[in-house]
């Protein structure tokens, strides 16, 4: 997999990549993450990459003909993605769906915005949630480590991100590592029975019993069995 993010501010972006599993990965090849910087598409010396918008206002807009021709030297790519607070929310599903791709590009906005008609050169736009940042930046590495994670050999369990929150519908289930006690505070005694039948239906109950009281919303959409439906009847 190939990331192009495309930035006023690759500084920004460059320092997360050098560092924990995404180091690793990147010197091993699994994944690629090339950071452009937009004003390298610049035509004049004072590599103007932004303009005061049409019919005023405060603020200023990234030109469209500086950011296009970013997108274009990026090279050809599965997806051209806009980081925008107007764009769709990210979920899980998606990132699942980007995991799949060979080539991404992501764009990162400034100031108050990119020219609209840049919009027509992208593929899709991608809000990561309901809330104005100062750029796209954070966005894009959101995107980056939510999908890389799902590429083979990322992770070295698959098991590890196939039973995270969002991917089966529910949120993830408590997990308890040493010591067994802490203040007074235990560990739920089926997790050390060695029994991993019962420990495996606990952990369900815990995940549905999390998800109906922290974001009973995700219910609606689970995939959930006759035995799920039953437990969840309990709890109520």
């Amino acid at each position: 997999m190939k990331y192009s993010i495309l930035t006023l501010f690759p500084e920004l972006v460059r320092p997360w990549t050098q560092e924990s599993i995404l180091e690793k990965v990147i010197a091993k090849g699994l994944i690629k993450v090339d950071v452009h910087d937009i004003r390298g598409s610049t035509t004049d010396k004072h590599k103007t990459a932004d303009d005061t918008p049409y019919g005023g206002g405060a603020g200023m807009v990234m030109r469209v003909d500086v950011t296009v021709k970013a997108i274009e030297a990026a090279g050809l790519a599965d997806e051209v993605i806009l980081l925008s607070p107007a764009g769709e929310r990210f979920t899980q599903k998606i990132a699942e769906d980007l995991a799949t791709k060979e080539h991404i590009v992501l764009v990162c906005g400034r100031y108050e915005g990119i020219d609209a008609r840049a919009e027509e050169f992208v593929t899709r736009e991608i809000s990561i949630g309901d809330y104005v940042l100062m750029g796209g930046e954070l966005g894009a590495l959101v995107i980056l480590e939510a999908t890389s994670r799902l590429i083979p050999g990322v992770i070295k369990e698959a098991e590890s991100h196939q039973q995270d929150s969002f991917s089966t519908g529910l949120l993830d289930y408590p997990h308890y590592t040493r010591p067994a006690e802490f203040r007074g505070l235990g560990v739920p005694e089926i997790l050390v029975s060695g029994h991993h039948a019962k420990i495996a239906e606990w952990r369900r109950k815990q995940a549905l019993k999390r998800t109906k009281q922290r974001r009973p919303d995700l219910l609606e959409q689970a995939e959930l069995t006759a035995e799920d439906l039953l437990w969840l009847e309990e709890l109520d």
